[in-house]
């Protein structure tokens, strides 16, 4: 049977859907989707499947999904880059063939995408030459919700891969590898020189140019021998449980903050922001101090509360009810503690949005850009002297009927051309209350599940 593609969404009133721009008409694909017998426990146990170095991940306690071979890309360019994925996507689904036995999240047709923080790179025009966004549809998707799991087989040619648990014992799968010595060298702007660009920004604030503007840095990482993605996602899904694991088109992490869920009518989307550092070896006793202390400071509300309205205000349109928390809880991971909010929404039918409609609508959140967002994207292009690429854009994936899930992609590193090379990326929010060497440390704190997953 035919795939049902989920309808193009309607824009908010005083809004516009914008006319994407014409591409070639893609294939046909031809989906199948069968139960699997349970996999075996424990967290890493999806990401141990990846047969080899181009994995595509989406996990988070042992479940989610994961992928490999590449059916069909779509790749996108420029301000367009949302609406034109969207409109490739409906496109690709409306001539697709799909069995789909399974009829649960991540099952049918999967596309997992990432886009690029700014329109063409911040901090230079945008030329043309690299796509700003990425819709990657695997051959093989591999996924587990509590105890059931599944295998979806796709292709544009017809020759499905073989199906079920024969399948998936006959894939081949390459070794994994470790870097090897790893050495950490200064990004674009030197840790001895961005407190200057955080006291600039906070300058700016302070003058009344803006409210809260985020700022980030990056580190490149050189190995000793070519990284293997698998090596860093397995100890990333294995100590950061809490967090989405993620790989798409060479962005891979461990993001604590999920942009956007759509999943039968409910929207959820998970905000962080002001951050402490828990420093190793830290007690629960002392852990739960600096948690309270954090609770308490008036710069992480304010900077938190920016981030929630800019959430709210952002989903509004497209939700009939919303639940927006009063205060926020203490998120703990192994290297920070965050404030964090769940926001809840009813979807709109009438808006027919999918998650990566929605995914566009709420980026750039308060959270990675700023309040107001123009004006701190603004700010950021002028100051922050390096090119965000895809750090702090969504990342995630969309289902055939439009469902899915965004993060988005924080904690995270962006593989370089040379396989040996990576860049490292951390951002804070600054407010007028900021303290340039403070949030230097909390860079530097944010940094730390990359800097481990590559054992520095």
């Amino acid at each position: 049977m035919s795939a049902t593609p989920y309808p193009a969404p309607v824009p908010p009133s005083g809004a516009s859907a914008g006319t994407p721009a014409a591409a070639p008409e893609p294939p046909p694909l031809v989906v199948r989707t069968t139960r699997l017998d349970p996999l075996p426990g424990g967290l890493t146990a999806l990401v141990d499947l990846l047969p080899d170095e181009r994995p595509l991940t989406w996990v988070r306690r042992g479940d989610g999904i994961v992928g490999w071979g590449e059916a069909l890309r779509l790749d996108t360019y420029g301000p367009g880059r949302f609406a034109d994925a969207e409109a490739a996507w409906r496109a690709t689904l409306a001539r697709a063939v799909v069995r789909d036995e399974v009829g649960l999240p991540g099952s049918g047709p999967v596309a997992f995408g990432t886009f690029a923080f700014d329109d063409g790179g911040t901090g230079e025009a945008f030329d043309g030459s690299s796509p700003q966004g990425s819709l990657v549809v695997p051959r093989v998707v591999v996924g587990r919700r509590g105890d059931v799991a599944w295998m979806t087989t796709i292709a544009v040619d017809g020759a499905l891969e073989p199906p079920g648990d024969a399948g998936l014992a006959a894939t081949e799968r390459t070794p994994v590898h470790d870097p090897g010595r790893v050495t950490l060298t200064d990004g674009a702007v030197g840790a001895r020189d961005w407190p200057a660009v955080v006291a600039e920004g906070v300058a700016r604030i302070q003058a009344g140019e803006l409210e809260k503007v985020v700022l980030a840095r990056d580190v490149v990482a050189t190995a000793e021998r070519p990284v293997d993605p698998r090596w860093l996602l397995r100890r990333l899904a294995a100590r950061y449980e809490s967090c989405w694991t993620f790989s798409v088109a060479g962005m891979i992490g461990a993001t604590p903050e999920l942009l956007v869920r759509s999943e039968k009518g409910l929207v959820t989307s998970r905000v962080l922001a002001g951050t402490i550092r828990r420093e190793p070896g830290m007690s629960d006793d002392d852990a739960l101090l600096h948690a309270a202390h954090l609770a308490r400071s008036s710069k992480d509300l304010e900077e938190h509360e920016f981030a929630v309205a800019s959430v709210a205000r952002s989903l509004a349109p497209f939700c009939t009810s919303m639940n927006v928390p009063d205060a926020p809880f203490v998120l703990h991971l192994p290297n920070v503690m965050h404030l964090a909010s769940d926001v809840t929404a009813v979807l709109d039918p009438a808006t027919r949005a999918s998650s990566l409609s929605l995914a566009a609508a709420l980026h750039p959140s308060a959270a990675v850009c700023g309040t107001p967002t123009v004006a701190a994207r603004d700010l950021i292009r002028e100051i922050e002297g390096m090119d965000r690429s895809r750090y702090a854009g969504p990342v995630g994936w969309v289902g055939a009927d439009g469902d899915g899930e965004w993060g988005i992609a924080l904690r995270s590193a962006e593989l370089a051309d040379d396989p040996r090379h990576l860049r490292l990326f951390a951002g804070c929010g600054i407010v007028a209350a900021s303290d340039p060497q403070a949030e230097l440390a909390e860079s530097e704190a944010k940094l730390v599940p990359m800097r481990w997953a590559l054992g520095v």
